[in-house]
């Protein structure tokens, strides 16, 4: 089974209509503002996975500031993962910073969804009042053992649209502060993984922590997997597309490239997924 851990769907009012969303959303301008960033619906995700052999995708939004408005595409969530109850995991997604924040991750779990995510601090970076907005949310999900993706990113090289000010200091403290928290960190966690080769501490603090390949093939060479593998453990990576932005047979590829043996590719494209999904 080919589980997909990271795509972005959005309902027919935002796909139609994003440059309504800009002055109040400025993260959301940030990544969307050109017309060659695609926005898509879960028809559209449905078909590329049939085209891309991937069998599972847990979907996400985005963590809008308004709170009508991530009320409404959770919603869209909810009923993509009913019209496809086979095929789709939904999270809830939102501006943790928002007063509604807590009791719309409960009312998104009551309601069926699997996890909360993808979180982000696109302006801030994941600082002290970013984790301490994090605490409710992470009590929830901690009780219900249910996952939290994060979105992170190395702090060195290039930028790029949605590349935030977050250090692996501020990576490391999130680990650090919810110890028993289920926690998948996006776009490889920054490399943080690397520090696991620290004698005391750090494997312990980063026992909970997962790391997806989103947008993998535009930010590291073909190394990463077989690096990540050794230094996070071959339980701990997990596929993600990043979908729209890239198509899972990118990823496919550099893993094929990249030499990763038969039982590590089953294990990052759907196997550690499943056990963390518990499907």
């Amino acid at each position: 089974m080919i589980i997909d851990f990271h795509t972005h769907i959005f309902s027919k009012q935002i796909r139609e209509n994003r440059e309504k969303h800009f002055p109040s959303e400025p993260a959301f301008k940030l990544l969307y503002d050109s017309p060659k960033s695609k926005l898509v619906g879960a028809d559209e995700l449905i078909i590329s996975m049939d085209d891309q052999e991937v069998d599972v995708s847990v979907i996400f939004g985005f963590p809008w500031k308004d709170s009508e408005t991530f009320k409404k595409e959770n919603d869209y969530i909810m009923e993509a993962v009913q019209r496809y109850p086979n095929r789709l995991i939904g999270f809830c997604c939102f501006d943790p910073f928002h007063k509604d924040a807590p009791s719309e991750t409960v009312r998104c779990l009551d309601s069926g969804l699997s996890g909360v995510g993808e979180l982000a601090f696109y302006q801030s970076g994941i600082d002290e009042a970013s984790r301490n907005h994090l605490e409710p949310i992470m009590d929830i999900c901690r009780e219900r053992d249910l996952p939290v993706l994060i979105h992170t990113n190395e702090p060195v090289g290039h930028m790029y649209p949605g590349k935030t000010p977050n250090t692996l200091g501020q990576i490391y403290s999130l680990a650090k502060q919810f110890p028993d928290n289920n926690i998948v960190l996006a776009h490889w966690g920054g490399g943080i993984f690397f520090f696991n080769l620290l004698k005391k501490e750090v494997k312990e603090t980063l026992k909970n922590i997962w790391f997806d390949t989103a947008a993998s093939p535009f930010l590291y060479d073909p190394e990463i997997y077989k690096t990540a593998l050794w230094f996070a453990g071959e339980d701990k990576i997990l596929f993600g597309s990043d979908f729209p932005l890239l198509k899972p047979s990118r990823y496919f590829k550099e893993i094929e490239n990249a030499g990763v043996s038969e039982n590590g590719r089953k294990r990052i494209c759907g196997i550690n997924a499943g056990n963390l999904l518990k499907i």
